[in-house]
């Protein structure tokens, strides 16, 4: 607010100075205070701006009394534009009124002589500018209409009848019509009445204020018919004399501003609503704004962040270096992302996921930098949860396989920093499965609990120990610096294993333990190498015998490789076709003839070559390949009697060996009637060999299995006899027919003794069960000999035969 002095001339009238008409002119709008005369004493005389009214009102109907009459009176500049008012307070005992008629009159000779005052002030006030003007213009010469068509806004010019006298190149693209159909119209006669009572209306408010004023903002189409915001604002233009000669208006398109303020808009929002939160600091660091979640996370309000430095959250928990290495990415990159310990305002130290952006100027010059940060309290002690899960073992909370391979890594870094050794234990516990089987899992886990307790004491402080699985364990021996110390930790392991378990109501029972040993540089250079070693190691200490340990040699690792090939060919074998029969014949000594012949399986590998029976028969039955296996061998040898059957050719028996995996199947003997009815053989034609344990794992059911088998017509006979612990007082009760003496007590005779009197024995007790008897693996004439004297029904062996393809047998068969 301006408040000027209104001196009186000697002449008795009002006049301003021209510095102050001036700072009117410039203003558009000022308070005065006008001197009181002797001729109203009684009144105060104020003229005051249009903005000034409503407050000048208020103050005076609280702090005047109520019979105090306030009169007013416009002032106008010399275009008709409102200045201000010329206004009275007086009271009810005031002498004099505005009312009055010779005071009316002296009030209106005031404003006349205020107004021509102001048409006067803005005279020099216009001369001066153009004085001004004259002395820079060099471009008078220019055409306007040149000028404004150079111009992309909307630019046009009305006369103070509000008919159209300038428009510029871009009003007549975006309204649509050429110069001419808009110059020296008026809106009405351009566009419909409410849009042309818009524009009037913006007109007459520009006239009354003076001064440029905003005639809004609004969506509508520019150049091209293109959907815009447009911005439209208008200016008064007033003659020399101070009389207005007509309004400009110019609107551009601020669509792209438009798109900036709704994201700004957007941004902000997001930022106050977000989960995350937000600090914003100048370049020396000082916090200048927050947002978001901000106070929910670190305790603090905006207020109290406001000019401080991010250190107020430094948790201690950072070294310097931490923190020169954000700044150098901050500095070097413009960003810097990653998890960081905070404090809040209580205390408490947290975790949070910071994410630092730096804000650059159009000189590239930084100005901000932007941090929006998350609590991740929560994730962390939801990923501690799963490392538990995921690294311990549930039931004795020792580490597991992954936690104890995240261990064994640490460990092997630390050895080959220190050039020290690292031994890895690989411990299964023997016979294990049956404690489960005997007395339930719930004995067989506390037995585990406690022998992780034994571990845990027993073992070096540094020592980690490991449950792999079921009753697999591992412990790790750092700092190996000695064979001998190697040997005294692993006699404390097997210690361990000394003291009785408690079955709880069950009693107690005494455990020993398989362990494989790898060393830590010399069988492995990471974890994954030493754990399979020391496993390969514990599976040969299991193999010779158990309640043992042995150590890793480059040896079984060739072993252990050779199985697995051996192992993934097997598996191969069926499909490819490279398994085949060979055929061995029976002969009986009464007759000399071939009474039967046995079918023996042979594999001959693409790749491996010929595999003996004896090393790949084992190995299916372990990985569950022997029953399919078996099937096909049953079903190809029973093929082939048919079509010697067929040729004409008596042969007798085609034998086929069973493994005792086969035989406990319950769908065996369906299986065998099957394969029978679809080869069209003669179960009289047939005859099944099994071992004495295969038969003695489940007496009572094979024994029905073999029942059937014999009403069937097949024959039976027991093979290997007299390696196996068969009950001879049971033996009678199954439905066998043979019994063949193995090969390795025929291998000695007649000269050992022992063979002698076992194949004696074996004889003489068929003959009296009434089973013929059977020798395999003759190979001389003395053996022959020697059995042909003692009373053998059958012999089969290199001597007769050795066991040939179908094709080198028919001479043979033929005889």
């Amino acid at each position: 607010m301006i408040n000027i002095e209104i001196t009186q001339a000697q002449k008795g009238e009002w006049q301003l100075s021209i510095d102050m008409l001036a700072r009117i002119a410039q203003c558009g709008a000022a308070l005065f205070k006008v001197d009181q005369t002797e001729k109203f004493q009684a009144m105060s005389y104020v003229a005051v701006s249009p903005a000034q009214l409503d407050q000048l009102m208020k103050s005076c109907e609280q702090d005047t009394p109520v019979d105090t009459c306030i009169t007013l009176l416009a002032i106008y500049w010399p275009a008709g534009a409102l200045f201000g008012y010329l206004g009275t307070i007086a009271t009810s005992n005031d002498n004099q009124s505005i009312q009055n008629t010779d005071a009316e009159q002296l009030f209106k000779v005031y404003i006349k002589s205020i107004e021509q005052d102001l048409i006067e002030i803005y005279r020099q006030y216009k001369l001066l500018q153009n004085q001004q003007r004259s002395l820079t213009e060099q471009v008078s010469h220019l055409n306007l209409q040149m000028f404004v068509d150079c111009m992309k806004e909307h630019v046009w010019v009305k006369n103070s009848y509000g008919r159209y006298i300038l428009v510029n190149q871009s009003v007549e693209q975006a309204w649509h019509r050429s110069r001419d159909l808009i110059l020296d119209r008026t809106d009405h006669e351009l566009f419909e009445p409410r849009l042309a009572e818009h524009f009037i209306a913006s007109d007459q408010k520009a006239i009354r204020k003076g001064i440029e004023v905003s005639a809004g903002q609004c969506e509508g189409l520019d150049i091209g018919n293109v959907d815009s915001w447009l911005e439209t604002t208008k200016v008064p233009i007033f003659a020399d004399s101070g009389e207005l000669a007509g309004v400009i208006g110019i609107s551009r398109n601020i669509s792209s501003h438009k798109a900036a303020q709704d994201q700004l808009e957007l941004a902000s929002r997001v930022f106050e609503n977000s989960v995350e939160g937000v600090v914003i600091t100048d370049v020396d660091g000082n916090i200048v704004d927050a947002h978001g979640a901000f106070e929910s996370i670190s305790g603090y309000s905006k207020q109290e962040l406001l000019g401080h430095n991010p250190r107020i959250f430094n948790s201690g928990r950072h070294d310097k270096a931490f923190f020169q290495s954000l700044w150098g990415d901050l500095l070097s990159r413009g960003k810097w992302h990653g998890e960081i310990w905070n404090r809040r305002k209580n205390g408490a130290i947290f975790p949070l996921m910071l994410n630092i952006s730096a804000v650059y100027d159009d000189e590239h010059q930084i100005r901000f930098f932007v941090a929006v940060f998350t609590d991740i309290s929560a994730q962390k002690k939801s990923e501690a949860e799963l490392a538990e899960v995921a690294f311990y073992d549930p039931l004795t909370k020792l580490p597991n396989r992954m936690g104890l391979t995240a261990r064994l890594e640490q460990g092997i870094k630390q050895a080959s920093h220190n050039k020290s050794r690292l031994g890895l234990v690989y411990i299964d516990v023997d016979l294990f499965k049956q404690i489960n089987e005997s007395y339930g899992h719930p004995v067989g886990d506390e037995v585990l609990l406690e022998l992780s307790r034994r571990f845990s004491l027993d073992l070096d402080t540094l020592a980690t120990s490991a449950r792999l699985g079921s009753d697999e364990f591992a412990v790790i021996l750092p700092n190996i610096d000695s064979n001998d110390a190697l040997l005294l930790n692993i006699n404390k392991l097997r210690k361990v294993f000394d003291q009785p378990f408690l079955l709880g109501e069950y009693g107690q029972a005494r455990l020993t333990a398989s362990m494989g040993v790898a060393i830590y540089p010399d069988d492995g250079q990471d974890s994954s190498d030493l754990m399979v070693n020391a496993e390969v190691a514990m599976h040969r200490a299991k193999y010779d015998g158990r309640n043992n340990y042995a150590f890793y040699t480059e040896s079984l690792t060739q072993e252990s490789v050779a199985k697995l090939k051996l192992q993934s060919a097997l598996h191969d074998a069926l499909s490819i076709g490279a398994f085949h029969l060979v055929y061995q014949p029976k002969i009986s000594f009464k007759t000399g003839k071939a009474v039967a012949f046995e079918a023996l399986l042979r594999w001959d590998d693409p790749v491996l070559g010929s595999i003996s029976p004896a090393v790949f028969i084992p190995l299916a039955e372990k990985i569950g390949l022997i029953q399919d296996i078996g099937r096909w061998v049953l079903k190809t040898a029973c093929e082939q009697g048919q079509r010697w059957h067929q040729q004409g050719i008596n042969f007798g028996r085609v034998a086929v060996n069973v493994a005792s995996q086969q035989l406990q199947r319950s769908s065996f003997v369906c299986e065998v009637a099957e394969i029978l009815e679809q080869t069209g053989l003669p179960a009289t034609s047939l005859e099944l060999e099994v071992t004495e344990s295969g038969m003695m794992s489940d007496q009572l059911l094979v024994s029905q299995y073999l029942a059937k088998l014999g009403q069937m017509g097949v024959e039976l006979s027991i093979d290997d006899f007299g390696t196996g612990y068969s009950s001879l007082s049971y033996l009678k009760k199954l439905p066998i027919h043979k019994l063949k003496i193995d090969q390795s007590f025929v291998a000695g005779l007649p000269l050992d003794t022992h063979n002698t009197a076992i194949a004696k024995a074996i004889i003489a007790m068929g003959h009296a069960l009434n089973l013929q008897v059977v020798a395999e693996g003759v190979e001389t004439q003395e053996q022959v000999n020697f059995l042909k004297e003692n009373g053998c029904d059958q012999v089969q062996g290199y001597f007769y035969s050795r066991p040939q393809r179908v094709e080198n047998l028919t001479e043979f068969l033929n005889n």
